[in-house]
């Protein structure tokens, strides 16, 4: 197998004892910032105490909000004229997060992102275009690092300015873009008000991430462009972009366990879940020197996935990003995520590319709403086709989420559009 790392080939014993060896140096070194010292001291934990794997268990979890009232650098620990860069959330919802990098950090960071693309098949020979955002949004920059570690030509597009991506791309040649799910969707649409076929377009590799979405839609990506689309998965609390990613089997993201340890808990009790069974992922990163943090609560649904991978790479799988913990809502008692509505609703041909959910109160109790684009061919002015197709679409969501939304069918193209992460639920029942 021809790889970028050969740590990509390691047995399953090498990983752990690795694991071990860096478990052990991140506690150490977690113990230079107060925060984790106290936390620590008061579990007992120091480097020494960690004698196998199974005394990770014994760390207490890292949560957003210990994060967010350590901002700015309350878990810096080496002395910050070792720092090179910073990223941070928004923090549109409460004091940002901020992790800081040393050289170190940032050069593992490149390292790890280049073994995702080569995995997929990214060569230095490739043009690499990057559709993302840059600035203190982790996955811009952590991608560019490993399309410039790989050797590839790389084009910094950042996000965006549909018009503009199309024309370097053409000039360009560009063979390997970054994009989000829905804004290739948006691209797509943008290639055919032109009259141009998207299968015509130079792409052969899209890397995909940063939002859920679910196998058919990927299918659609591919399908549009002619193309293969990788899933990937980073958060910037474990640097960003290149934590975990699909291989060429498309069969689960493998995350990089010589870097990380992950686990899968259930989100209520924080107890481990079996393999297979779906919980909340926690990260624990390896090779972090500025911030490491230890056991993380991501909030983000997933599960471990049985079995070994058909490209021989021992280092564990997930699957896809499910949702997250704090993306549920409630509808007549029920939970349900976003993404069973996707899986349900793309699964019909005569579906277009957007859809909204809109959660709302008739006065008597919560009412779900789906908003579904139906593509031009099939919104015809037979009303006996789109309510038969209107009918099928309610009770095969019916039958997944155990509620009977209202379901309306609307052209192509009329819901709204944003460049950036789709927008997929308006809870209007806040505003009652």
């Amino acid at each position: 197998m021809d790889v970028f790392d050969p740590a990509e080939l390691w047995s399953r014993d090498h990983i752990a004892a690795t694991q071990l060896t860096r478990l052990r140096n991140t506690v150490a070194q977690a113990r230079h910032c107060a925060f984790y010292r106290q936390r620590l001291d008061e579990a007992g934990i120091d480097a020494d105490a960690i004698k196998s794997l199974d005394d990770l268990a014994r760390i207490p979890f890292t949560t957003k909000d210990d994060l967010r009232a350590q901002y700015p650098m309350g878990l810096l620990c080496v002395p910050q004229g070792e720092i090179v860069r910073m990223h941070c959330s928004s923090g549109t919802t409460g004091s940002p997060v901020a992790i800081c990098h040393t050289q170190n950090d940032i050069n593992s960071w490149a390292d790890l992102m280049a073994r995702c693309m080569y995995m997929v098949g990214v060569r230095r020979e490739d043009v690499f275009q990057n559709m993302s955002g840059y600035g203190l949004f982790t996955g811009g920059l952590g991608i560019h690092f490993g399309a410039e570690r790989l050797g590839c030509m790389t084009i910094p597009a950042g996000a965006g300015n549909s018009r503009r991506q199309i024309k370097l791309a053409k000039d360009f040649r560009t063979t390997v873009a970054h994009i989000l799910p829905s804004y290739a969707l948006i691209l797509g649409e943008h290639l055919r008000s032109m009259g141009e076929d998207p299968r015509d377009f130079p792409l052969r590799i899209a890397l995909v991430g940063a939002e859920p979405y679910t196998e058919e839609f990927r299918r659609r990506i591919e399908d549009l462009f002619a193309m293969k689309a990788y899933n990937s998965y980073g958060l910037s609390e474990m640097n960003g972009p290149g934590v975990g990613f699909e291989c060429l089997a498309q069969d689960g993201l493998h995350i990089w366990e010589d870097a990380y340890i992950p686990e899968i808990v259930d989100p209520a009790t924080g107890e481990p879940v079996p393999d297979g069974q779906v919980g909340e992922l926690v990260m624990t990163s390896l090779c972090r020197q500025g911030m490491p943090i230890l056991r993380y609560r991501t909030r983000d649904l997933t599960r471990f996935l049985p079995g070994s991978c058909a490209c021989g790479r021992k280092h564990r799988r997930m699957d896809r990003i499910l949702g997250r913990a704090d993306d549920m809502f409630i509808v007549k008692g029920v939970n349900i995520y976003p993404m069973q509505i996707e899986e349900v609703i793309m699964t019909f041909p005569e579906v277009g590319q957007s859809y909204l959910i809109l959660l709302e109160n008739d006065g008597f109790g919560d009412v779900m709403r789906v908003q579904v684009e139906i593509r031009d061919e099939y919104f015809v002015e037979d009303m006996r086709v789109l309510h038969n197709l209107q009918k099928v679409i309610a009770q095969r969501l019916r039958d997944e989420i155990l509620v009977t939304p209202s379901v309306e069918l609307v052209e192509s193209n009329s819901l709204p559009r944003t460049e950036g992460k789709a927008v997929r639920v308006r809870d209007l029942r806040k505003k009652k």
